[in-house]
């Protein structure tokens, strides 16, 4: 086969894809898996704690990953979060976890996208604090988040999603007051999800 007739078949098929009435309806009892990039921005305010002048949890790209399931056509529950990961002195490791309920607006209309919102509490777990001495208590905080996906097939889809949570930290150091630190993130991400 030469080039040109893999060119007319590659052109064949996108224009079949794009063009193919491809929709998605969710439905009582489906599960769904998501996995995929995202980026944390976070303010780093250690209020009245003076460490090494602020107290950092920094946010480079990340796995993100979560699993949802439908009650019905349009509500929903889900367990989401991201790997964080501190980098320097006066840094901490961070895992926070979201435990959301969503509605889904077109959740059954058959529609090739189905955009989301949800709300519920995040956990952040605190490890690995790089400076001696220094204590990060877990937070917990409220949590909202925007999603909308798009679908390939009726069963895979792709999606980005925009998160954001309250998480005030208390903090302790050796020879230093307490104080709290105010991390708020900010997290944006997008990738794959599978319905099963």
């Amino acid at each position: 086969m030469n080039s040109r007739h893999l060119i007319a078949m590659a052109s064949l098929a996108t224009t079949a894809l794009a063009t193919a009435p491809i929709a998605v309806a969710y439905q009582v009892d489906d599960t769904v898996m998501r996995g995929g990039i995202a980026k944390a921005e976070v303010t780093d305010d250690s209020g009245s704690l003076d460490i090494l002048g602020e107290l950092k949890a920094f946010d480079p790209r990340s796995m993100s990953s979560g699993a949802r399931y439908l009650f019905s056509n349009r509500p929903g529950i889900e367990l989401n979060g991201i790997a964080a990961f501190g980098k320097a002195a006066g840094s901490v490791d961070r895992l926070p976890l979201n435990l959301m309920i969503h509605v889904y607006p077109m959740g059954d209309s058959g529609s090739l996208t189905q955009p989301y919102v949800g709300s519920g509490l995040d956990y952040t777990h605190i490890s690995e604090e790089e400076l001696e001495g220094l204590d990060v208590d877990e937070p917990y905080g409220p949590a909202g988040q925007d999603v909308l996906d798009m679908a390939v097939t009726s069963y895979p889809l792709i999606g980005a999603f925009a998160r954001y949570a309250i998480t005030d930290a208390e903090v302790g150091a050796s020879g230093a007051a307490p104080g709290e630190a105010d991390i708020d993130p900010m997290i944006i991400g997008d990738g794959a999800t599978f319905r099963f």
